[in-house]
């Protein structure tokens, strides 16, 4: 069975995470390979939802997971996680890396303090625990937490970080009291969290060597990779396909295919540039069919017409072959549906989109427009599978697969599992 990458193609909030759900009931492991809970991972299953942040996708069905050693570790959500899935009844089988970096509750309240404004970031304090984790000596990590030379790394921590921190308002009082309290809480974390930790590495490797189906899982989405996407407006870690590699500790020799997944229009939360943006009615009416409102934040997204100089440019980075196209159900009741074919940028065609903010602000879409469909209830497709589709719907997703030079393998027409679509392409990767 394969290796394979899930990767968002746009700015994220693609629905990862039902792609994940579904392909997870063939996987054997699924591996959250960045980011932390910065993520908002949205799975519906026989009618309930559940909302992810940092557990992998794959906990709703049971599945065995990894957070790997790129993701930024909240012991605080995970817990938290922990407790609500168990009172659903879920089983929860996950493997926390040792190399992970331990985002503490002075990370949360930098984001908010300096950096959140600004960039528009989700305030969960991602940003902080990245650069300390750079930074190297004020970087602690889950191995950290369960060495016995904890509470002097702590100390040692706080000491260098006491002026950034009293300078931003979060430290008012004593050091030591300050000290004392994260080591209290440190200490809850390990009870709770000592059946959890391993060697990610060890685990993931060994499942490919055996030939088993697994998952790599991003967070975000490729615009939004701190390399790749459109800096400074972009997460702290690598969502795209090679982030796998470093944030789970295999060759690239392992991964068999790249899945990109894309939603059938285009949505960003946060400042940053966005070519296709709309206002008003259309965007009004995408915005509320879609529910576009950020699963982390609850802030409502921005939204814009479907971008292919973006997923050009996301295919080409992350080496997608296969494509899932989430949320066609979304445009129905449009009579024509506009995609932006190329940029026009100082007056020349520009047909890959740049990642520099400054060329995509000048960018101006140049639009193809298609006919829409109408389709009030998709329950007869999805009984149908794929041939039963509308033509206008597979001529979209045929135009999409030309465009971008991926073949689509998922059709999502609607939030619930039973929602998704597969089509003959899916055999490519799982022999069904």
């Amino acid at each position: 069975m394969p290796a394979v990458v899930v990767v968002g193609m746009q700015f994220g909030d693609e629905s990862k995470g039902a792609v994940v759900d579904y392909l997870a009931e063939w996987a054997d492991l699924v591996v959250r390979y960045n980011g932390g809970s910065n993520a908002g991972h949205t799975v519906v299953a026989n009618g309930e939802k559940y909302k992810l942040h940092l557990m992998p996708s794959s906990v709703v069905r049971g599945k065995r997971g990894v957070l790997g050693a790129g993701v930024a570790f909240d012991p605080e959500v995970f817990l938290e996680e922990l407790r609500d899935l168990k009172s659903r009844g879920r089983n929860i089988d996950v493997l926390v890396s040792l190399k992970a970096a331990l985002l503490l509750p002075y990370h949360k309240e930098l984001d908010s303090a300096i950096s959140g404004g600004r960039l528009g970031t989700t305030k969960r304090g991602i940003g902080p625990a990245y650069q300390d984790k750079m930074a190297r000596v004020t970087g602690l990590k889950v191995a950290d937490l369960f060495s016995p030379r904890f509470p002097q790394r702590l100390k040692e921590v706080l000491e260098i970080k006491e002026n950034e921190l009293r300078n931003a308002g979060i430290l008012t009082g004593d050091v030591e009291e300050y000290y004392l309290k994260l080591l209290a809480k440190a200490e809850e974390w390990r009870n709770s969290l000592s059946a959890f930790i391993g060697d990610d590495h060890l685990e993931v490797n060994e499942a490919i060597a055996e030939g088993k189906f697994v998952v790599f899982e991003g967070a975000q989405g490729t615009m939004l990779d701190v390399d790749h996407g459109t800096y400074p407006f972009v997460t702290s870690s690598n969502p795209v396909a090679g982030g796998a590699c470093t944030g789970a500790g295999v060759s690239p020799l392992a991964i068999d295919f790249v899945v990109g997944v894309m939603k059938a229009y285009t949505t960003r939360v946060g400042k940053g540039p966005f070519p296709t943006e709309l206002s008003g009615d259309i965007a009004d009416y995408i915005r509320d069919r879609g529910g576009e409102y950020g699963t982390t934040t609850g802030r409502p997204r921005r939204v814009g017409w479907l971008d292919l100089p973006m997923l050009r440019y996301s295919a080409m980075i992350n080496g997608i072959g296969y494509l899932a196209i989430r949320k066609l159900d979304v445009l129905s009741g449009l009579d024509r549906v506009k995609v932006a074919v190329a940029y026009e940028i100082d007056g020349e065609e520009v047909r890959i989109a740049p990642p520099y903010v400054d060329e995509l602000e000048k960018a101006k879409p140049i639009y193809e427009e298609l006919e829409g469909w109408k389709v009030n209830d998709w329950n007869e497709f999805v009984k149908g599978g794929w041939s039963s589709l509308p033509e206008e719907v597979k001529n979209y997703v045929s135009f999409i697969e030309r465009e971008v030079e991926a073949k689509a393998i998922l059709i999502g027409v609607g939030p619930d599992r039973e929602m998704t679509i597969p089509t003959p392409h899916l055999r490519e990767i799982i022999p069904l």
